[in-house]
């Protein structure tokens, strides 16, 4: 077959003609979003078994009560990291306004997987150099909240850091406790 562009008129007879045929697929694994895989649960939720919120990466001051890593949806619209602990009644807590803040509404549990994800220990609100935090909420006026471990009186604390927060601030004792230095973000790996 001749066929001619009707702008160059070029001669193309001289191309064999090329079978439809689908370009191969990709093998990529899917991307876990920035946020990771997450359980949502309210007051009313019954609490997952253990395959579903893997290993805690913390335990609370007795040494064997698990705490979990989550985000709490506020009634501002703001999204914040708490920390989750089903011995708690309510069993979501939050840093917030110089206080721990049981939280009654939607939050999200980040089941922490070791595979892709690692606690990296940084300091004063810095994202450590060459890292990609686990993206765990935003404030009210669109500042960026990350997943981060503190400890107070020896005990590891889920909570929440920001470039803006100059360090960590966790939920522990009826208190927000600050922690600019040595505290852990969560990181993907």
């Amino acid at each position: 077959m001749m066929y001619r562009d009707k702008y160059s008129k070029r001669d193309f007879s001289d191309i064999p003609d090329v079978p439809d045929v689908p370009p191969p697929s990709y093998s990529r694994e899917p991307k876990a979003p920035l946020s990771g895989y997450r359980i949502a649960l309210d007051i009313s939720s019954n609490f997952p078994e253990p395959y579903a919120t893997k290993e805690p990466p913390c335990f609370d001051a007795d040494g064997k009560s698990p705490v979990f890593v989550g985000s709490a949806i506020l009634a501002d619209h703001s999204v914040h990291p708490c920390k989750i602990a089903p011995q708690l009644n309510p069993v979501c807590r939050v840093p917030y306004g110089g206080v721990e803040v049981a939280h009654y509404g939607r939050y999200d549990l980040l089941p922490f997987d070791p595979a892709t994800m690692e606690w990296v220990t940084t300091s004063r609100g810095r994202i450590p150099y060459g890292r990609e935090p686990v993206y765990g909420g935003v404030e009210d006026n669109g500042a960026q909240l990350y997943h981060a471990i503190g400890v107070v009186d020896g005990v590891r604390v889920p909570g929440k850091t920001g470039e803006h927060l100059g360090g960590c601030n966790v939920a522990f004792n009826g208190g927000e406790h600050s922690i600019t230095y040595n505290y852990d973000i969560l990181c993907w790996k």
